[in-house]
C-alpha cells in the first residue's frame, strides 16, 4: 500500500465518522477527497452515492432509535426528491462543468461545520408542505446530477426554517440522503456507471467510519476539531475544482 492510498482511506474514515455524527452520508466529504486526489468524475459520482447508502442508513438507524425522527416532515422532501434524483442520474455533465458545480457545492457544507453546528431551535415552527416539495425536488435534482445525497444542504435550511431542532435535522437528513442516493443510482445506471476496483474495501472503511461516528453522535460527542479540519479539506477541494485544471 502506497502512502498515499494509506493517507486516502485515513481522510475516508474521518470523513465517514464526522457526516454520520451529525446525520450526513458524507457525499460531499468522500467527492472533496476524490477531487483531492484526482479521481476520474465519472467514477467520483457513484462511488460517492455507493458510500452514502451504507453511512447515511447507519446514522439514521441510530437517530431513529433516539426518537428523534418525524415522519411529517421528511415525507413531503423526500417525495418531491425521489423523482428529481432519478432525474438528475440521468443527465450527464461534462467534466469541467460538474467540477465547477461541485466546487460550489462544498462551499455549502463548509459554512454548515463552521457557522450551523451549533444553532438551539427552542420554539419549532409549523412546516409547510408546498415550501417542502419546492425544497425536496430542488436538492434532489442536485443530488443525482452531482452525486451527493443532499443532506448537507438540507440540514442548514431545515435549522434556518426552524421546523427541526439539531437531532430531527440529522434524523430527517439522514434517510434523504439514503433515498436520494438510491434513486441518483438508478438514474446513473440507466446510462452505464463505472465504479472504482478498491470499492469494498472504500465501502468497509465508510461503515466503520459510519458506525462510530453515528453512535458517538447520538451521545453528544464533541468533534470541533475534526469540523473545522474537514471544513479545511473541503475548502482544498472546492479550490483545486474551481481555480485549477487538475
Amino acid at each position: 500500500m502506497t502512502a498515499t492510498l494509506f493517507l486516502f482511506y485515513i481522510l475516508l474514515f474521518l470523513v465517514a465518522f464526522l457526516y454520520a455524527s451529525v446525520g450526513h452520508g458524507g457525499a460531499s466529504g468522500y467527492l472533496a477527497l476524490m477531487a483531492i486526489f484526482s479521481i476520474s468524475p465519472d467514477v467520483m459520482k457513484p462511488t460517492a452515492l455507493l458510500l452514502n447508502l451504507f453511512v447515511s442508513l447507519t446514522s439514521f438507524i441510530q437517530y431513529y432509535r433516539g426518537h428523534h425522527f418525524i415522519w411529517k416532515i421528511f415525507l413531503p422532501l423526500a417525495l418531491a426528491s425521489i423523482p428529481m434524483a432519478f432525474l438528475g442520474g440521468m443527465v450527464p455533465v461534462h467534466a469541467d462543468i460538474y467540477k465547477k458545480i461541485l466546487g460550489v457545492l462544498l462551499l455549502i457544507p463548509v459554512v454548515r461545520f463552521l457557522f450551523f453546528s451549533n444553532i438551539e431551535v427552542k420554539e419549532r415552527n409549523r412546516s409547510d408542505i408546498a415550501l417542502s416539495l419546492l425544497i425536496g425536488g430542488s436538492i434532489g435534482f442536485l443530488s443525482g446530477l452531482i452525486g451527493i445525497g443532499g443532506g448537507i444542504i438540507l440540514s442548514p435550511v431545515l435549522l434556518l426554517l426552524r421546523w427541526t431542532d439539531q437531532k430531527q435535522t440529522a434524523a430527517i437528513s439522514a434517510l434523504f440522503i439514503f433515498v436520494n442516493s438510491v434513486a441518483g443510482l438508478a438514474g446513473q445506471f440507466t446510462k452505464g456507471i463505472q465504479f472504482s476496483s478498491d470499492m469494498a474495501t472504500y465501502v468497509a472503511i465508510a461503515f466503520a467510519g459510519g458506525i462510530c461516528g453515528a453512535y458517538l453522535g447520538a451521545l453528544r460527542f464533541k468533534q470541533t476539531i475534526l469540523k473545522n479540519i474537514l471544513a479545511f479539506v473541503l475548502l482544498m477541494a472546492a479550490w483545486k475544482l474551481l481555480f485549477t485544471h487538475a
